[in-house]
């Protein structure tokens, strides 16, 4: 009887993921062809390395499948995850939408990260120890949530650095979700909620890397995704995060390597535009996967290259 149970359970949870695949897959078409119809498309600039009609509407698509789902399930009175985290993914999705059409301020910007953190932190997602590196183990609680806002910042825009080519910021997602999971004993306290990003995320793999009419994240949802996986960050150091027993591993280190990539090119950039006597938040093409570009690997190579290095890394310090 109780297989039974489990393998209906199981088949429910297929049969939504597919749900929500299909309707992330529609949406994605329905909110471009929106778009183009008023005429919004992503601009051609010195910066852009694409040169085709293209919206920047992937994070719009993916927050709306979210919502509906999200309020669906609340209607059932069924929590498939803390549906309070949808306040600050929806703050720094609305940041990200007013920044795609009117460029917001970074200082504006920079302000509301910090709200949002702090909405974050309250919800219980914070970074209390830094696990022996440095000889330090437990922080002040107000030691913990100054660390945990600025860890915050560079996460989110981190990420929101690393989505210049196709696919880049989507795998970078993906990949800090399966891993996660995949070391853990059980799911996590927002398993769900990963799944359905996964699921939502792969019709963008198509639209990202299709010859015209290609499907962006936008800063909507750049700033979204690394809101999510700065909860997933935190989530790390929770006691409800308990990793398999054949892993001995420091949560803190670890939780660098997982980033590796967007935390890497981020600290290079800025470097490079403070030696330049830039400000380190203007844009640029400096960036790793842009010189990969300009090494004619193509976005999808350049994509490859840059997350099998970034899973090597991980799997040496995971096994060896």
């Amino acid at each position: 009887m109780k297989n039974e149970k489990d393998y209906l359970y199981n088949m429910n949870s297929y049969l939504e993921l597919i749900s929500f695949f299909i309707l992330s897959l529609i949406l994605a078409f329905t909110v471009q062809k929106i778009f183009i119809t008023f005429k919004k498309f992503d601009d051609f600039n010195h910066r852009t390395s694409h040169n085709v009609l293209a919206t920047k509407t992937g994070g719009i698509s993916f927050f709306i499948s979210l919502i509906i789902f999200t309020l669906l399930y609340y209607y059932k009175g069924t929590e498939i995850f803390d549906f309070s985290l949808m306040i600050p993914l929806s703050i720094m999705f609305i940041v990200g939408v007013y920044d795609d059409f009117y460029e917001a301020d970074f200082k504006l910007k920079f302000l509301l990260q910090i709200i949002v953190s702090k909405i974050i932190i309250d919800q219980g997602y914070v970074i209390d120890s830094f696990q022996g590196i440095f000889g330090i183990y437990e922080l002040p609680w107000i030691i913990a949530q100054l660390f945990t806002s600025f860890v915050f910042l560079i996460i989110v825009n981190s990420l929101n650095f690393i989505d210049g080519i196709d696919g880049l910021a989507i795998t970078e997602v993906i990949k800090v979700i399966v891993i996660i999971e995949l070391i853990s004993i059980g799911n996590t306290s927002i398993y769900y909620l990963g799944q359905l990003v996964i699921v939502g995320l792969l019709p963008l793999y198509y639209y990202n890397y299709r010859k015209n009419k290609k499907i962006f994240l936008g800063d909507a949802g750049s700033l979204l995704l690394g809101t999510l996986i700065s909860i997933y960050i935190f989530n790390i150091f929770s006691s409800d995060y308990v990793i398999k027993n054949s892993f001995n591993l420091n949560k803190a280190f670890f939780s660098i390597l997982l980033l590796i990539y967007p935390l890497t090119d981020l600290l290079r950039v800025f470097i490079i535009r403070i030696s330049q006597k830039k400000s380190p938040f203007i844009a640029d093409n400096n960036h790793i996967h842009h010189k990969l570009l300009n090494n004619k690997f193509n976005h999808f190579f350049s994509t490859l290259i840059i997350q099998i290095i970034s899973l090597i890394l991980v799997i040496i310090y995971l096994f060896i």
